[in-house]
């Protein structure tokens, strides 16, 4: 088992309710380096990046929001306004082609529970991804 694997296992459910580092970049508790922000959503660089461009961008307010799989109907315009910061992210930095990644769950290695989408970019993307 990989130490991402690992990780994504101990964290499972621990931080479910409770608060995450996500909640703390967002109240500014934790330093990030921020690219993009606006009053609904945050973008900041990753801290352990898998590509020359990864910013991972959050949904200001968690809401329930610990997974995609546990959206709601009340979550709708978040997740839609959460894809259009994604474009106007891509458009501003000229990132070109790009991956999106969601991870959900354990067995697809999300390790903070605050939903959270990966914006890969300026590299070449192999496929299958995993």
């Amino acid at each position: 088992m990989s130490d991402e694997e690992e990780r994504a296992i101990a964290a499972a459910g621990k931080d479910e309710n409770g608060d995450s580092i996500f909640g703390k970049i967002v109240r500014k508790e934790i330093k990030a380096d921020i690219v993009y922000e606006d009053d609904k959503v945050l973008a900041f660089n990753d801290i352990n990046p898998q590509a020359p461009v990864h910013i991972l961008v959050i949904p200001k307010i968690r809401d329930g929001l610990t997974r995609l799989s546990k959206a709601e109907e009340k979550h709708k315009e978040i997740l839609g306004h959460l894809m259009w910061a994604v474009a106007e992210i891509v458009r501003k930095n000229n990132l070109g082609d790009f991956r999106l990644v969601v991870n959900n769950g354990p067995e697809a290695c999300q390790s903070v529970y605050y939903l959270h989408l990966h914006i890969l970019a300026k590299r070449q993307m192999k496929w299958p991804p995993g």
